[in-house]
């Protein structure tokens, strides 16, 4: 079994405010940086090897913070962005319901099935997100606990990829999902999907 330690950054503006934050390089507010700091504290008894973080302020944020408290090294992936939402970035979660309900309702239940405008589709991120973690597994083999710390929808497409989990509605995952948690899955698994 091969573990991964998921962690979600702290909040950021956008998600207080109910934003589609995607590729936006937003960092985190006061209650984002006050998560990390107790983030810190919950995560200091765990054996991480390695941090990955997604390419994004508060991510970054988060990982390297949690990094200097824990003195583990960062490192920033490409392959770990979070997905491109296009043109639907910055607008309010609920402006996309109104304006666009169709969409917004298949989003909801079937998001695998929608791409948004000048956006990425969730099977290119699955695939990109696959790929980088397929990566670190051949890199860290079974040393340690290796931490990713990603942004919702990419956390949860990583759950999804993982343990096969259902997608859901991605732009609600954040208010019900835990600030951490570790992942075990066999090796061989990321390549096969």
């Amino acid at each position: 079994m091969f573990k991964i330690l998921l962690i979600r950054p702290g909040v950021t503006e956008y998600d207080q405010q109910g934003r589609i934050q995607g590729t936006l390089d937003i960092p985190l507010c006061d209650d984002g940086q006050r998560q990390v700091e107790t983030l810190v504290e919950e995560l200091r008894t765990q054996p991480i090897t390695a941090i990955y973080s997604s390419p994004s302020q508060a991510a970054e944020q988060t990982a390297d913070e949690i990094g200097d408290a824990l003195d583990v090294k960062v490192k920033t992936l490409d392959g770990l962005r979070n997905l491109d939402h296009g043109l639907w970035q910055g607008m309010l979660v609920a402006d996309v319901k109104a304006k666009q309900p169709k969409v917004y309702r298949q989003w909801q239940e079937q998001p695998a099935t929608v791409r948004p405008p000048r956006g990425e589709s969730v099977g290119d991120a699955k695939g990109r997100l696959q790929a980088a973690v397929a990566k670190l597994v051949k890199k860290h083999k079974s040393d340690g606990l290796v931490a990713l710390v990603l942004p919702e929808p990419l956390a949860s497409l990583l759950c999804h990829v993982l343990r096969q989990d259902a997608l859901g509605d991605l732009w609600n995952r954040r208010n019900g999902s835990a600030p951490w948690e570790i992942i075990d899955f066999l090796p061989q698994s990321v390549d096969s999907k």
